[in-house]
């Protein structure tokens, strides 16, 4: 991660040839990575007292002889070695190939098609929410940065970090559906409707709010420090002193230095957002692919479960590196690349 130099005016342009660099050496880390990370899902699989045609005949599997149960494990190559069926299905991916999911009987790509949208929404509209209330709430207490309300903006950060996700779900569901069945909780749509993109609205801000809840701890304590100190500083300070309108103080002086750690910040912690994601979908019923990995998992569905944990392994990597990116070009100075 770039580490910013100062807070002296901004007069030089980004080392280009050492963001190259950067930029070239972190995409061998994430090929590096995800080929790791696939060996380690195959290997521990294969660990597991799991037996997934089992899983997947469930209550048939006792109606069948061993020797059709061996030719089932024969046709879906369950008799390999893992390291056999890992290196297949790398060469499958090679070729465009993603597998064929044996829990939802239809091929990966199928069903990340379908689910992906899901998540993709959800995840954004979570997002979306922690960046807005960390933003005006860093900003509501930059306004007294040694006042009550900055500290308790500090408290406040650090209550959020120890509390986990599915006590956030508990609360929203207690507050929200319990008590002023405000909104709906479970799914996305009602039962024995079909969920569509279009009337997801409701059934979104439930697990978007416990989502954006279990974000907003590390961006909030960064955005406050960075407000507080951009406050403080004799730029802010004398512009005050002139008279400028607060809003203009605000605007032009503190909420441009408080967008720099939470960009760094949220790009370092897209990997919460993965964990949050599959608890939220978890715990609402939420036909996302999280839910799916989850499901993958326990059925030991080798093809999708390693698709979309090395699919995830990269976008969180690929988030790190454009936070960092991102910084570079907002603010050169930080350290060489």
């Amino acid at each position: 991660m770039v580490e910013p130099r100062g807070v002296e005016a901004v007069t030089s342009r980004p080392n280009l040839a050492g963001l190259g660099r950067m930029i070239a050496l972190r995409l061998l880390a994430i090929a590096a990575t995800v080929f790791g990370v696939t060996f380690a899902i195959f290997g521990l699989s294969a660990a597991s007292p799991l037996d997934p045609l089992a899983y997947q005949l469930g209550a048939r599997y006792g109606q069948y002889t061993e020797a059709e149960r061996a030719e089932l494990a024969v046709s879906l190559g369950l008799d390999r070695p893992w390291w056999q069926q890992f290196l297949n299905w790398w060469s499958a991916v090679f070729q465009g190939d993603l597998g064929y999911s044996r829990i939802y009987r239809k091929p990966v790509a199928d069903v990340v098609a379908e689910r992906l949208p899901w998540t993709a929404l959800l995840s954004g509209f979570g997002l979306a929410l922690m960046l807005v209330a960390v933003v005006a709430l860093a900003l509501w207490a930059a306004r007294k940065p040694r006042g009550l309300i900055a500290r308790g903006m500090d408290g406040f950060g650090v209550l959020l970090a120890a509390t986990p996700s599915f006590v956030y779900a508990l609360g929203v569901i207690a507050v929200f559906g319990v008590a002023l069945h405000a909104i709906p909780l479970g799914g996305a749509a009602p039962p024995g409707v079909a969920p569509t993109l279009a009337g997801v609205g409701p059934y979104v801000v439930a697990p978007g709010m416990v989502l954006a809840l279990s974000l907003a701890s590390w961006p909030l304590l960064a955005t406050v420090e960075a407000t507080r100190e951009a406050a403080s500083s004799p730029a802010v300070l004398s512009a005050r002193l002139r008279g400028v309108p607060e809003s203009q103080v605000v605007l032009r002086h503190v909420l441009p230095v408080s967008l720099l750690p939470l960009v760094t910040v949220v790009g370092a912690r897209l990997g919460e957002l993965v964990v949050g994601a599959v608890i939220v979908e978890s715990v609402f019923s939420w036909p996302g692919l999280a839910q799916a990995t989850v499901e993958a998992a326990v059925a030991t569905d080798f093809p999708l479960l390693a698709f979309v944990t090395a699919a995830t392994t990269v976008l969180v990597m690929l988030g790190s590196l454009l936070s960092d990116i991102a910084y570079l070009l907002l603010d050169p100075r930080v350290s060489d690349v």
